[in-house]
Parts: structure tokens; C-alpha cells; sequence
């Protein structure tokens, strides 16, 4: 009945086309179409220089480089995309690299094996354990106060906060995960 050797073949003749990347999901949203919005993406094998503006999510999977402007929509980083940039947008997901400040709206969220070297500013950041982070984060009118800070107590009522890791010592992945 069935051959091993024979490659499976569609019944209808016309050649295979694989199905657009999926990302795990922010929680409440579906993966392929946050809120009911589409998702434009960029390949493995397209690059881009220059300045990328848009009004709908973006999931970068080729190398982008210059400046991304999303700012009331998603982008995300898939595995292989590879971002040097400044980038803008509501919220961002990294699941490869991105190299530059990244300002975020809503949320930064760096998955596990997302690496990201560069500022963040975001009022919500989550770092996920085998996550790679170099840079600073800022929240923006949090009143969070990061465990194990040195900060004084007129330090910890400012309105915003920072934080920075600097050194050889933080330059491999971050050991457990966090959420500010």
C-alpha cells in the first residue's frame, strides 16, 4: 500500500506551500492573529536597512537594520530574525536578536532564547530564564522596586525606575526569569 521511499505527494498537483511562522502566544491572544489584526512578515532570507513604519503586527524572521516604528501595534522577533535597531511599538516579543533600545508601550517580553542588548523602556518587561539581556530597563511610572536593589529610600520612591547590568559578569543568560 504505502512505499517508504516514495515521497508523499499532494492529490491535487500543486506544489507544497508551508504555512506562516506561529509564535507562542501572549497570554490572551492568539498566536496567529492578535485581536483579530494580521500579521505582515519578513522571511528568513530578506534584509532590510533603512526605516520600517507600519500599522499592523510584524514578526521579523530575516535581519532588519535602522529603525522599526510600530508604535500601536506588535512586533516579534522570531528565532531567526535579527534586528539592529531602534525600535518602537505597543509591545515587543524576542525569540532571536535584537541589537539597540527598544520602547515599548505596553510590554517587552523576552522569551527563552530571545537575546536582547540594548535599553529597554517599557512599563511591563518579562525576562525568561535561558533569556540573554545587556542594557538598562526603565519602567515608566512604575512603583516597583527591584528585589535585591541597593537603592536608598528616597531612591525607591522615585516615580520611575531604572535598572542597569553592566560587566562581563552579566553578560552570559540570566539564570531564572523575571517579570517587573
Amino acid at each position: 500500500m504505502w512505499k517508504r521511499d516514495e515521497a508523499v505527494k499532494p492529490p491535487n498537483g500543486q506544489p507544497f506551500t508551508p504555512a506562516a511562522p506561529t509564535y507562542p502566544p501572549v497570554a490572551g491572544q492568539d498566536s496567529q492573529r492578535p485581536n483579530g489584526r494580521d500579521i505582515a512578515n519578513i522571511g528568513k532570507s530578506v534584509v532590510i536597512k533603512g526605516e520600517l513604519n507600519g500599522s499592523e503586527d510584524l514578526a521579523v524572521e530575516g535581519n532588519v537594520e535602522g529603525t522599526i516604528e510600530l508604535r500601536d501595534n506588535v512586533l516579534t522577533v522570531g528565532v531567526n530574525g535579527h534586528v539592529k535597531a531602534k525600535v518602537f511599538a505597543k509591545s515587543v516579543i524576542v525569540l532571536g536578536t535584537v541589537t539597540g533600545d527598544i520602547t515599548a508601550s505596553e510590554r517587552v517580553d523576552i522569551r527563552d532564547g530571545g537575546s536582547v542588548e540594548g535599553d529597554v523602556v517599557s512599563p511591563r518587561v518579562a525576562i525568561a530564564e535561558g533569556a540573554h539581556f545587556r542594557g538598562s530597563i526603565d519602567m515608566q511610572g512604575g512603583k516597583r522596586v527591584l528585589a535585591g536593589s541597593r537603592a536608598s529610600a528616597p531612591e525607591r520612591d522615585k516615580p520611575s525606575h531604572s535598572f542597569g547590568v553592566t560587566g562581563e559578569e552579566h553578560d552570559r543568560p540570566m539564570a531564572a526569569a523575571a517579570t517587573y
